[in-house]
């Protein structure tokens, strides 16, 4: 008796003894020995747990033999139930028979991505974003997949994996390889590097802080650089990365001096980042086709935006003045020349280096001043001076900048939203001193501006509507815009003036609010364009709103000043504001719309959930 209860004993003790060392290995991810052989790494552990939340409880209910596999810790793959009372292992325990009518962790089919499915829209030997156009089955809802990249537009893929923890991100959107052995991974000061100089391409191309800061970490994530965080502060672009708790982080810089609106070279950086997030291309090969965007001229040369510029303020000539007689083709040639001398002004006191303030000082000057000749001439001779100087005025307007302005500070860019903000300001600042500089002089001299003469609107809109399109294509070549482009940004801007047209004229919307609702129109339609080619929102977007700036209002309250009216020049210009604020907000409301109401393309992920994108602000104002 004696002896049996010693083996009683010692058999208690082992079983307790294995009990404790199955703990430990659940606890540290290590096998019971203890060695890292045949165990789980901590990266399982967590795809394990989120598989376990993605696929939730069983249906069926506990089995009776026993807890499921669902109800055992995610760490281990074992089956729960009483252990082996033998001697410890070095290895790990062999799993048990799975429970009736369940099938075996190990042989379990791979769960589905948490938020999305995993399979690509697009058929078999089809390979459309090749081609640069949307898969016939559709593009899926904004989504993180488990493994390898997704089948959404980067963008959205990789602003979702900003906005999850850190420690979640490596599980989403890469390819799990093998651990490799120590100092044979990423390049880590190459890697960071190439970041930058993508992001200082993006911000300096007018790109939201949002999308920058996206692409940065999408780089550094593709190339398994796993705790990065980037950071944008309008001309400070910065990521830092940290290789482990215990070693000093790597932060680099780089600071973005110059600013060039080019929507050609934009659209080869965003198709090198679908790439690099897509496992398409390696460190070096990104380098390369880099320094090709980097090197490559401008799509048009400099005396066609010139002349660009001077139809954009003939086309703004005709679709604020509203009629169509023999004199309205001199209007539009005199705004035509003004804005052409102005251009071409600029640049050459940009080449001096003289501040960017003075360069629109400048730059507003000739059409003010060809306003004024106008008006001495006399009323009796039908040319409306001050048609042409809301002309030059549309000509100049910095929408590009308020956009981005407004769309930083409503994703939570504070900082980089004021910095812009402050920098449109200082360039309307400039025009106004152009302009009332001149229209002082013009009035001093007797010079009658009627400023009624720019708010003749929809008098002829079959020709306001081909202005509009007019204006909005040479906007766009302004923007050094891909030749792809220019046919559906031209489009969109006439449906944007379309909209603005029947609402203040058939409903008898106030001028803001139609604004405000056209805007979002070229925004939403301006998103769809972009998905439908994988390509950046802005080139569909920025130029279709040139129809839709407060030039005439701009105007009206200057020279309202320069007349000596203060007030009535302070409520003309507020309403400019009003106009540029409801522009600006109604882009971005229209953007988001389309992400919001995006939905999964029948026969793709069926039956699986799609979580929406979080929110860029999340303390409620608290």
């Amino acid at each position: 008796m004696p002896e049996a209860a010693d083996r009683t004993g010692r058999g208690t003790t082992r079983q307790a003894d294995g009990e404790r060392e199955a703990e430990s290995s659940r606890t540290d991810g290590r096998g019971p020995a203890g060695h890292g052989r045949g165990g789980r790494t901590g990266q399982d552990r967590r795809a394990d747990a989120v598989r376990t939340r993605a696929a939730g409880p069983s249906p069926a209910g506990p089995s009776p033999s026993g807890p499921s596999p669902s109800d055992a810790p995610a760490s281990d793959a074992r089956p729960s139930g009483p252990r082996s009372s033998g001697p410890r292992s070095s290895g790990p325990e062999p799993a048990g028979p799975a429970p009736a009518g369940l099938p075996h962790p190990s042989e379990a089919p791979p769960t589905q991505g948490l938020l999305g499915p995993v399979g690509d829209p697009a058929p078999a030997g089809d390979d459309w974003r090749t081609l640069g156009y949307t898969p016939p089955s559709g593009i899926p809802v904004p989504s993180l997949q488990i493994g390898a990249p997704g089948a959404a537009p980067w963008p959205d893929r990789m602003r979702t994996l900003l906005r999850t923890p850190m420690s979640e991100r490596p599980l989403f959107e890469r390819t799990q390889q093998e651990d490799k052995p120590e100092g044979s991974g990423p390049n880590v000061p190459r890697v960071l590097d190439l970041a930058l100089r993508i992001g200082e391409l993006l911000l300096a191309s007018g790109e939201s802080a949002e999308d920058v800061e996206a692409a940065m970490l999408g780089v550094t994530h593709a190339y398994g650089l796993d705790r990065c965080e980037p950071q944008v502060t309008f001309i400070m672009i910065s990521i830092s990365y940290q290789p482990s708790l215990v070693d000093a982080p790597v932060t680099a810089d780089r600071t973005v001096r110059r600013r060039a609106s080019d929507y050609t070279r934009l659209a080869a950086v965003y198709r090198l980042v679908a790439d690099i997030t897509a496992e398409r291309a390696g460190v070096n090969d990104a380098y390369r086709r880099l320094a090709e965007i980097r090197r490559n001229r401008h799509p048009y040369p400099g005396w066609l935006l010139s002349l660009c510029a001077g139809g954009l303020a003939g086309a703004a000539s005709l679709l604020v003045g509203g009629q169509l007689d023999a004199r309205a083709w001199l209007v539009f040639a005199t705004a035509f020349t003004a804005a052409v001398l102005g251009d071409r002004l600029a640049w050459l006191v940009a080449g001096r280096g003289l501040p960017e303030f003075y360069q629109f000082v400048l730059a507003a000057m000739p059409a003010a001043g060809t306003g004024v000749i106008l008006a001495l001439a006399g009323p009796g001779t039908g040319l409306r001076g001050s048609v042409v100087i809301t002309g030059g005025l549309f000509a100049l307007i910095p929408g590009r900048a308020l956009v981005s302005a407004v769309q930083d500070g409503l994703t939570g860019f504070y900082i980089t939203a004021a910095a812009r903000l402050l920098e449109v300001l200082y360039l309307v600042a400039g025009i106004i001193t152009g302009v009332l500089l001149v229209l002082y002089v013009g009035v001093r001299f007797g010079a009658e501006l009627r400023p009624e003469q720019s708010l003749l609107s929809h008098s002829y809109p079959v020709l306001q509507l081909a202005a509009a399109m007019l204006l909005t294509l040479a906007f766009a070549v302004m923007l050094q815009s891909h030749r792809r482009t220019l046919l559906l940004v031209t489009l969109n801007g006439g449906v944007g003036w379309a909209v603005y047209g029947a609402l203040t004229v058939d409903a008898d919307v106030s001028p803001v609010v139609a604004t405000g609702v056209a805007a979002g129109i070229v925004g939403l339609f301006g998103q769809l364009a972009s998905r439908y080619r994988y390509a950046s929102a802005l080139p569909y977007v920025t130029a279709a709103l040139g129809p839709l700036l407060p030039g005439s209002a701009m105007y009206l309250g200057m020279l309202s000043v320069a007349q000596g009216d203060a007030t009535e020049g302070l409520v003309a210009v507020s309403r400019a504001a009003a106009l540029a604020l409801a522009l600006a907000v109604g882009v971005n409301l229209g953007g988001e719309v389309a992400r919001l109401f995006m939905r999964m393309p029948a026969g793709v992920g069926a039956g699986v959930g799609a979580a929406q994108r979080p929110a860029a602000k999340r303390t409620r104002g608290f």
